[in-house]
């Protein structure tokens, strides 16, 4: 199987116009294919599973070494592979270049298609409830109900015409149900000339909650379906790590244990993991849970169904536990901060008993509620297909429960979380921000090691992995990746770091300046680097970034331009992404100087190869501002142990995003460019030096403030 595996490797490299061999990309695909040789897929009374765990420097090829190896052997073992991503930029280079590139060398042909969540298709039949049935304020209403009274009135914006949102909402829809009738739309959000507002389109989405599937009389029409018979045609999945996760157990994806996973920008996974399985509970809206009840009488009634418990009753104790909770925690968040905008944390997720007392009743009333809305959802589903002449009526009654179920279910998951005492224990946190111009107030909770989670719920399942990308090492280790991911101490797990095919020696250097002042000095500093970072900008020739760790310092920057950078420099938040690049793109190949400020998600992911970027200027080292309340709780319960988590956790996340960040500067083998970091702590302090070893091997130096 390995031979098969290798051999189509081979027939890749030799189809491929202009290739220069590469070592590096050919040890990665023996890696994979002796790795999953002895996998056991489907049920086996002792199965072998194998994750590879390879990081791929850039240039290596990573994609046509994985695709050719995993698919070749998933064809010959009539299997299937999940190729999962974390951005849509590859999964569009999977989907339009590489997987058709491989499906025009292999002798055996294959289907590739793109997996979507539900949430990206229309519902037709909620589309034609609002279009043609005049129900439109009925499921419109309480949509857009406030948290609050207005902190003050909304003041129109100049050249903006105000509508409706009702009227707008039906212009949509409209527009939506003739694009269906027409055949000009395929029901699927993104193929959509203009994105609606995510409100217009949530309330015709189809959603697990709402769907009776295949009872629901417009199935064999339904988009969703469409796509999902489409995904059961294909030998290769095309996914991302969000839907992989909220996959598991759904059968929206293959099984598992059953298909080859290659996770493709896997340094993704632990955060994934961590806002898979997180819960937030509004404890300012409450307007639904006045319909709630009333929706599940009528629709009892409608069907002859009793109950097993008040509705009425229920929801009215659930709504007055709730105003508590929030009366107590808005009187907390008061004694505790100045502002409305705040986020509280419970140190050691700690809640104070007397804040408790509501949430146990919180609890135990939207259970009986969940309970009550599940019943009579299956009595519905029972009916629909014991008659299927009330099929279509049972269907619209179920996407009436439907509406309410995620609003059901993130109370019953917070109150469960938030009443939990687990080791480690949960973040919990309030948080409460006026950024709509309304005060809202929500309960949070979420666990604080990924690794646990991924461990329990994503590698118990998954028999035969790859996982690849630029960035699983840092400060030259996979300790750190390999314990975020739950991937430590497992016995299929093996580790293999490809090196890049550049030569960082002669085609770049790391220039480290020595400002003055520390970078812990946040006002001293960044006026210094600020003005070193001008005084090289006038001499960029050509195409370069500048990344900055906050938005705060970009503006510092921003507003020391003088009029002829003004004239050069490119703003991210001012442009679209596209148009920004494509504006770049022109000026250098015009012959102009061209400079884009950028912030995080321009530190990963950005391909601006050969005079496009010739330096990279990297402000500060990119610790995270140390507000998150998950990292917070990590960070506490770490100390409480005994054990450091500058060290455990802050260095080695930080070493991953610089290796991100320095990544920007050599794309190609013929690229010459700089990486200029202003923070001197990268050669001065010990965990600088940690954070360098996991670096290209780039010739370093050490200048004075220019």
């Amino acid at each position: 199987m390995a031979d098969v595996a290798l051999g189509a490797f081979d027939q890749v490299v030799a189809a491929t116009p202009g290739f220069r061999a590469r070592m590096g990309q050919r040890d990665m695909a023996q890696r994979i294919a002796s790795a999953l040789e002895c996998v056991t897929l489907g049920e086996h009374d002792e199965p072998q599973s194998a994750v590879a765990v390879i990081q791929a420097g850039t240039g290596v090829g990573k994609s046509a070494a994985y695709l050719s190896t995993t698919v070749a052997m998933a064809l010959a073992r009539k299997t299937r592979v999940v190729v999962s991503t974390a951005t849509v930029a590859l999964q569009e280079q999977l989907m339009t270049k590489d997987l058709p590139a491989l499906a025009a060398v292999l002798d055996t042909p294959f289907v590739f298609a793109l997996a979507k969540g539900r949430g990206r298709y229309v519902c037709k039949l909620k589309l034609e409830r609002l279009v043609g049935g005049g129900d439109a304020v009925d499921m419109f209403e309480g949509d857009d109900e406030p948290a609050a009274q207005p902190l003050q009135s909304p003041k129109p914006v100049r050249g903006q015409v105000w509508q409706d949102p009702l009227e707008r909402r039906m212009q949509l829809y409209d527009t939506l149900a003739s694009g269906l009738a027409t055949g000009k739309w395929d029901g699927d959000r993104d193929s959509l000339a203009e994105q609606p507002d995510p409100s217009d389109w949530g309330t015709v989405a189809a959603e697990r909650h709402t769907c009776t599937a295949r009872h629901c009389p417009r199935f064999s029409a339904c988009s969703y379906y469409q796509a999902r018979m489409q995904l059961a045609q294909a030998q290769v999945i095309v996914a991302n790590h969000d839907l992989v996760l909220a996959s598991l157990g759904m059968k929206a994806l293959p099984d598992l244990d059953n298909c080859l996973v290659v996770f493709d920008e896997g340094h993704h996974l632990p955060a994934v993991a961590l806002d898979q399985f997180s819960s937030a509970m509004d404890l300012g809206s409450l307007r639904w849970l006045e319909k709630l009840p009333k929706i599940l009488v009528e629709v009892a009634d409608k069907l002859g169904f009793v109950l097993a418990q008040d509705v009425t009753t229920l929801a009215q104790q659930l709504k007055t536990a709730m105003l508590e909770a929030s009366r107590l925690a808005m009187e907390f968040l008061r004694g505790v901060a100045s502002t409305y905008d705040t986020v509280y944390r419970f140190k050691e997720g700690v809640v104070p008993e007397v804040m408790l007392e509501p949430f146990k009743l919180i609890h135990g009333h939207a259970v009986a509620l969940s309970d009550s809305l599940e019943a009579l959802g299956a009595e519905l589903k029972l009916r629909a297909k014991e008659d299927p002449s009330q099929a279509a009526q049972c269907s619209l009654e179920y996407a009436k429960l439907g509406q309410l179920a995620p609003k059901i279910n993130s109370v019953v998951a917070t109150s469960a979380m938030w009443l939990a005492t687990d080791e480690p224990p949960l973040a919990k946190w309030l948080k409460s921000d006026t950024s709509s111009g309304l005060v809202s107030l929500s309960a949070n909770a979420c666990p604080i090691v990924p690794g646990d989670l991924l461990r329990r719920h994503l590698w118990r399942q998954v028999r035969g992995a790859v996982v690849t990308s630029a960035s699983l090492t840092t400060c030259g280790s996979f300790d750190y990746f390999l314990s975020e991911t739950g991937l430590a101490g497992l016995p299929q797990v093996s580790t293999l770091a490809v090196d890049s095919p550049f030569d960082y020696q002669r085609q770049g250097e790391l220039i480290v300046t020595d400002t003055l002042a520390d970078a812990r000095q946040v006002d001293q500093y960044t006026a210094e680097m600020v003005a070193a970072l001008l005084t090289d900008l006038r001499d960029v020739p050509h195409g370069a970034l500048v990344l900055f760790t906050s938005r705060v310092q970009m503006q510092a920057a921003v507003n020391a331009l003088d009029a002829a950078l003004l004239e050069v420099v490119l703003v991210q938040g001012q442009l679209a992404r596209g148009k920004l690049l494509g504006i770049h793109q022109a000026r250098v190949e015009a012959g102009a100087a061209s400079v884009i400020f950028g912030l995080q998600s321009f530190g990963e992911g950005l391909d601006l190869p050969g005079t496009l970027c010739e330096t990279v200027f990297i402000t500060k080292l990119p610790f995270s501002p140390p507000s998150d309340p998950v990292e917070e709780a990590r960070a506490e319960w770490l100390k409480r142990s005994g054990r450091d988590p500058f060290s455990e956790l802050v260095v080695p996340a930080t070493g991953i995003k610089l290796l991100q960040w320095t990544g920007r500067a050599i794309r190609s083998e013929t690229d010459q460019a700089r990486v200029i970091c202003y923070d001197k702590r990268l050669l001065n302090m010990a965990y600088g030096r940690r954070m360098l070893q996991g670096l290209p091997p780039y010739a370093v130096s050490r200048r004075p403030l220019p």
